[in-house]
């Protein structure tokens, strides 16, 4: 559900909501009003509205502006003054109005996003102090950075919610968008002064430009350009250096991993400006997204040596924190047993992939209220260790997406890296691809210094004494993910290429990789083949006085038979019978 200025968009049935009072509407308007919403203080061509409402039909612009001017009579705007929706003449529109998300997703008695930024009180009091710099008058510009899902816009919504009466300031905010810095040079500070304008202080705004920089005002299209005048970093720096004087400017940028050249070039003119000015600039990204480029690492390392910025860098949260988060997000102080605990192991600290687990339990109905009334404390359905929890979809769909921005020799080399369930060695994914060890190495070092998602965890030494690293992904939810999306027979052929080469290092010696080995095959579904790895690693068990780790080897052994015809199962199971206690023998199968 989003919410802006006492509105409710209730996109689940598709209604608005005002003061507690339901306002029906038309399909094609709420369609409208929904793509709007879900894209905030940036321009939405007319292009863009019309592919996204009616990919496959042809419709005329003019059936928008029908669209448009209900949703105005809806919601007491004016197109003069706008507070939600703003015309961008011969271009398109803008939401203007803030948005807040709540996600329902248990009906109407579901569970909320957290009300209140958790964990981040450090870094909310360092961004509030270099607000108090700002005002006065010595600029400050500072990166924001963190993983996918880390909590930087949670941030940003806490800090920039602080403004009001008692605390006043000018607040401009844009977004830099996938794809869109082709086309478009600065997309992101359009966005940020196109709500500026349309702001109680839009009109002083609007004077300033006029006066200060005309072509800038000109291209949100509130006036005609002048000849020969030409959007330059200096014109603008210049102008939003005289709104600052009204009041304290706060100019916030996020995902600038996605920035333009230009975006970047007026960033780093209004950092090295050398007159006060009460601006404070907030530049949100991800410095390991693959779409980081060359100017922007120059440009954080350059403003950095200067002294020209400084940077609050997000980790994940605390297990106490996380904690603090599900109980938040479920108002209950009192969480089931483990709970907290099993959901900060899998989404290690991540707040946006513990906040989708939540979703996740509450859907799959493992976490539930079993009062009729769906009012009383949330339990769990069944132990925490015995959950199985898939990687929820929204999650499944970022971490895709980060997947597909990378060259497809890089997506190969991550699917065979994820073969491996904890740490995964360079070897092992040189085996699996069939490819040269030592290339694959020096792929897989290059990749953990580009993506946030892997990391270079140390050496191992092979039979013969050669070294060789190993590697982990700082998230399990992108192993699972780049698991899955292997074709099956692909990943089975991977597997045995793993297994083989295991087999072919420690000739003479398979029995002490039999278990890993065990593990591979099965994972082909080569299911005689595990199961005589096992065999032969309970046999070495065995010869070293280790009862319980034979039988244990192979009880595994009797688990993967399962899979077997009768008759091969039933030859498996008499082979093994004798080593295993009466306890543990199998019983008799037709």
């Amino acid at each position: 559900m989003k919410r802006f200025a006492g509105f409710a968009l209730d996109t689940s049935n598709q209604c608005l909501w005002q003061d507690g009072a339901q306002i029906a509407l038309p399909p094609k308007p709420f369609a409208v009003l929904r793509y709007l919403a879900e894209n905030p203080g940036r321009l939405v061509t007319h292009d863009e509205l019309l592919d996204a409402l009616w990919p496959d039909t042809y419709v005329q612009p003019q059936v928008l502006r029908t669209y448009v001017l209900e949703l105005r009579k809806l919601l007491g705007d004016d197109a003069r003054q706008p507070r939600f929706i703003q015309s961008l003449p011969k271009r398109g529109y803008c939401f203007v109005a803030p948005v807040t998300e709540s996600s329902h997703v248990n009906g109407a008695h579901g569970v909320e996003a957290a009300p209140a930024l958790v964990g981040r009180e450090r870094e909310l009091q360092t961004l509030q102090s270099l607000f108090q710099l700002a005002k006065e008058g010595r600029r400050q510009i500072v990166f924001v950075t963190g993983d996918s899902g880390i909590g930087k816009t949670a941030l940003l919504d806490a800090f920039a919610g602080a403004f009001g009466p008692s605390v006043p300031a000018s607040l401009a905010r844009g977004q830099c968008v996938q794809g869109v810095a082709h086309r478009e040079e600065y997309y992101p500070v359009m966005e940020a002064l196109a709500g500026l304008c349309a702001s109680e202080e839009g009109e002083h705004v609007c004077a300033v430009l006029a006066r200060v920089a005309p072509a800038w005002l000109a291209a949100l299209g509130r006036q005609v350009a002048p000849a020969g005048s030409m959007r330059g970093p200096g014109e603008l720096c210049a102008a939003l250096e005289e709104i600052a004087l009204h009041r304290p400017l706060v100019l916030i940028l996020e995902d600038l991993h996605w920035a333009d050249e230009s975006t970047l070039a007026l960033i780093s003119a209004l950092a090295r400006r050398r007159a006060p000015a009460r601006i404070l600039l907030i530049a949100a990204m991800n410095p390991q997204n693959p779409a980081v480029a060359h100017p922007l690492r120059v440009l954080r390392q350059d403003l950095g040596m200067r002294g020209h910025c400084s940077e609050i860098a997000l980790q994940p949260l605390s297990k106490s924190a996380l904690r603090e988060l599900v109980a938040a997000t479920l108002r209950q102080p009192d969480l089931p047993a483990d709970l907290d605990t099993f959901v900060h192991r899998h989404s290690e600290g991540n707040p946006m992939f513990a906040l989708g687990m939540l979703k996740h339990l509450i859907t799959q109905e493992m976490l539930l209220r079993r009062d009729a009334g769906g009012a009383g404390p949330w339990e769990l359905s069944q132990p925490v260790n015995t959950l199985e929890l898939a990687v929820p979809d929204e999650q499944a769909h970022m971490i895709e997406l980060d997947v597909q921005s990378l060259a497809p020799a890089d997506q190969r080399l991550l699917e065979a890296a994820s073969l491996f369930t904890v740490a995964f060695p360079a070897w092992g994914v040189a085996a699996a691809l069939d490819e040269d060890p030592a290339s694959v190495e020096e792929a897989c070092d290059a990749l953990a210094r580009r993506l946030f998602f892997v990391r270079r965890a140390g050496y191992d030494e092979l039979p013969g004494g050669a070294p060789s690293a190993f590697y982990v992904f700082a998230h399990g939810l992108y192993r699972e993910v780049l698991y899955q999306r292997q074709a099956p027979a692909r990943r089975a052929e991977r597997h045995i290429r793993v297994a083989q080469r295991l087999a072919a290092l420690f000739a003479g010696r398979e029995t002490h990789v039999a278990r890993e080995m065990a593990i591979h095959y099965e994972a082909a579904g080569n299911w005689m083949a595990a199961i005589r790895a096992l065999q032969a690693a309970a046999q070495h068990a065995s010869e070293r006085e280790s009862q319980r780790v034979m039988q244990d080897l192979l009880r595994d052994a009797l688990r993967i038979a399962d899979n077997l015809p009768a008759q091969q199962r039933a030859l498996v199971a008499e082979e093994i019978a004798p080593f295993l206690s009466d306890s543990d023998a199998p019983a008799t199968r037709p």
